[in-house]
């Protein structure tokens, strides 16, 4: 059986500081079945209506992913500001090294509230891009909005398929938490209150950072990169169906055909590694995605149902892939991710400090 290398984090003198070593091959993944970890948070299975009846209407859809990409262009439908102003009481720290892969820096840019109040906790932000681009401003209005909340915000690059195949850039997410974490005391917020938000390939990343996270790891000196809740916004979660429109992009990441390797394609599917441990997941996706089936975030959600992981699931009839660049139903996603992490990061994290 073939295993990931580990990440290794560690704190450097003055600084914040990880190393992360490349993979040498793909993995398999080893998981046991544990007891729900979700002590003093009772578990929600529900779709976001009943999660969140006060969340802004989600506005009406279209026909097909094509009548809504061409709504959004003709301005019928209003878009999200291309550059969004961070706001003045949001500080940002770009380029941020959070870990090396041989001599290849990884790099985040930090947002972070200016007051020194007591921060809710640290989220983690891993963008799309079909794992082919690096592209961590797209969550440059996201990342400014929750830190503006009182949120510790890291918006991560990492290596994508031109630079190293899978698993590479699942390490680098597993990295980025583990990098949060062991400077959680620097970052000023509970190393046990982080949670990751991913979007489209970043959302497959997320989740395969939060499915299969190690929460002791001898070789990274106790640091894990276990999280407490997981945003996926319309990410595929079984590479074993073919993603039509983007099946070159799939070869491209995980390095090898679907005929040549048909293992490596199960391995790197989030579904696999569902068990009842595993973090509380919120779930959005547009019906009419033609990236992204929905057929896959209803997958998932089965699973998560099915092994009592709290799950909260916003399924938008007529709506496309990247549905959050219209501007409504942007206001809706931000509000449910909002009280999602209320309810899963925030007040577990109080449950858990016995508050």
């Amino acid at each position: 059986m073939s295993s990931w290398q580990r990440i290794f984090p560690r704190r450097s003198s003055g600084a914040l500081f990880a190393v992360c070593l490349a993979a040498a091959g793909c993995a398999s993944f080893v998981r046991e079945e544990a007891e729900p970890a979700h002590s003093g948070v009772s578990v929600t299975l529900a779709n976001a209506d009943t999660f969140a009846p006060d969340a802004p209407p989600l506005p009406g859809g279209f026909d097909t992913s094509d009548e809504a990409s061409e709504a959004l262009r003709e301005g019928r439908v209003r878009r999200v500001p291309e550059d969004s102003p961070v706001p003045d009481w949001v500080s940002v720290t770009r380029d941020v090294v959070y870990g090396e892969a041989g001599d290849y820096p990884l790099l985040l840019d930090l947002y972070t509230p200016r007051e020194a109040t007591p921060r809710k906790g640290g989220l983690v932000f891993a963008h799309g891009g079909a794992w082919e681009r690096h592209g961590r401003d797209y969550f440059t209005a996201w990342a400014a909005h929750f830190a503006a909340r009182g949120y510790v915000c890291a918006s991560i690059d990492y290596r994508i398929s031109s630079e190293a195949p899978f698993p590479a850039a699942v390490e680098d997410t597993k990295c980025a938490i583990r990098w949060m974490r062991a400077n959680a005391s620097t970052l000023g917020i509970d190393p046990e209150c982080i949670a990751i938000i991913g979007q489209s390939a970043g959302a497959h990343l997320a989740l395969m950072a939060a499915y299969t996270a190690d929460e002791t790891d001898p070789e990274s000196s106790g640091v894990g990169s276990r999280v407490r809740a997981v945003v996926d916004l319309y990410g595929p979660t079984d590479l074993t169906l073919p993603l039509e429109n983007k099946e070159d992009a799939v070869r491209d990441f995980l390095g090898a055909s679907r005929r040549k390797a048909p293992e490596r394609y199960a391995e790197a599917s989030p579904l696999a590694y569902v068990t009842p441990d595993d973090p509380a997941t919120l779930i959005i996706h547009g019906t009419v995605d033609a990236i992204v089936p929905v057929e896959q975030s209803d997958r998932l959600a089965a699973a998560l149902t099915a092994r009592n992981i709290p799950c909260v699931y916003d399924r938008q009839p007529g709506w496309h892939h990247a549905m959050d660049r219209a501007a409504e139903v942007n206001a809706r996603c931000l509000f449910l991710v909002e009280r999602f992490l209320e309810r899963y990061l925030e007040r577990a994290g109080s449950a858990q400090q016995g508050l």
